[in-house]
This record gives C-alpha cells, sequence and structure tokens, in this order.
C-alpha cells in the first residue's frame, strides 16, 4: 500500500459548497485510491501573489492508494482554475 499527501492551495474566494464539489471532483480522479484523511487548513496568506490571489485556502488529503495514482491524475489538477497550486508527496 502507498501512502500519498496531496497539498492543494484553492482561491480564496471559493465558498464551503464549492470547496465541498472540488473536493469530491479530486476524489473521483483518484479512481481507486482511497481518501483516508482530509485536513482543511484554512485560509493563510501567500508568500507571493499567486494568479493575482495574496490569500488561499489549502486542504491536505492523505491518500492510500495500492498501485499508486493515476497518470493524468496531476494534469486534471493543473486544468482546474480553482486549484492555485498542488503537491503530491509519496510518503515513505
Amino acid at each position: 500500500m502507498r501512502l500519498y499527501d496531496v497539498a492543494l492551495v484553492l482561491r480564496s474566494a471559493t465558498t464551503s459548497i464549492q470547496k465541498e464539489k472540488l473536493l469530491e471532483t479530486v476524489k473521483k480522479w483518484l479512481g481507486e485510491a482511497k481518501v483516508a484523511k482530509v485536513e482543511e487548513w484554512g485560509k493563510k496568506k501567500l508568500s507571493y501573489p499567486i494568479k493575482k490571489e495574496n490569500e488561499g485556502y489549502y486542504v491536505i488529503l492523505s491518500v492510500e492508494s495500492g498501485t499508486g495514482l493515476k497518470g493524468d491524475f496531476e494534469k486534471r489538477l493543473l486544468m482546474e482554475e480553482a486549484i492555485l497550486r498542488h503537491l503530491v508527496l509519496r510518503k515513505d
């Protein structure tokens, strides 16, 4: 079983309903991988502006996968406009 952390920085203007929909979409993109835990760190000031945003909403997903993450998962994260930045870390 492989463990991953997926860190997402969302636009600060997204509503709680939009955040929930986005997180459900991200979970669908993971496919067979299981999301063990979702940590919402809340709004934080960014070190530098990203896409003209000075604040971002941080969310950390702990993911368990037997086969690894799908190859197009990161491409889909890049295509989503509500996600300012992402980071996928494999934990060993």
